[in-house]
């Protein structure tokens, strides 16, 4: 297997360094994966502008979890599973919804339960989703524009989690206490 660098900020330099500066506008430290996506500032730029989007969309902090949670299950992302599970935390998602989230279990909310299942649909359909899903989608509750911020949160989403799959970063200390891996799964919910 190839090997990456983890770039960091303060050993980087011209348009990687600026790059990199932008995201830790984002975060507090450079996340790994993110220190590897820098060996392209192009790629590192266009991650810090869908995630600043990403929190402008109309989802509210637990819809928006709940749409990244679902990408990062399917995609089998441990790192995003990790680290998007503190943040999740800090916008007062509650427990049960992260609970639900990181064991790939249905949720109880009808309305969180749609979205679950539209977005995991968008992500396994590659957008070919049937007119009925996305009225399914609509009838729930949910709005035309929320459709196109499921596809900006896909694509934000692919960014970090063919990122972990390339590199295989280490899971930052920070976000030990929060590690996932796929034996949380619960196998029914895999529909």
């Amino acid at each position: 297997m190839s090997n990456f660098t983890i770039h960091e900020t303060q050993n980087s330099v011209g348009a990687r360094k600026a790059a990199m500066e932008k995201i830790e506008t984002l975060y507090v430290s450079m996340p790994n994966v993110l220190g590897a996506m820098a060996e392209s500032p192009a790629a590192l730029n266009a991650y810090h502008g869908l995630a600043s989007a990403m929190a402008t969309t109309t989802f509210t902090p637990t819809e928006r979890h709940v749409v990244w949670f679902t990408i990062n299950l399917e995609h089998g992302c441990h790192y995003c599973m990790s680290a998007h599970t503190p943040h999740a935390i800090q916008e007062n998602v509650p427990e049960d919804v992260i609970t639900t989230a990181r064991s790939g279990g249905q949720y109880s909310d009808a309305k969180l339960e749609a979205l679950r299942k539209f977005t995991l649909a968008m992500v396994r359909e590659r957008g070919w989703v049937a007119p009925e899903q996305i009225d399914a989608f609509l009838t729930a509750g949910f709005t035309r524009e929320n459709v196109f911020e499921i596809i900006a949160a896909i694509a934000h989403k692919v960014m970090t989690n063919y990122t972990n799959h390339i590199v295989e970063p280490e899971l930052d200390e920070r976000f030990q206490p929060h590690k996932w891996s796929a034996t949380e799964v619960k196998t029914a919910a895999t529909e």
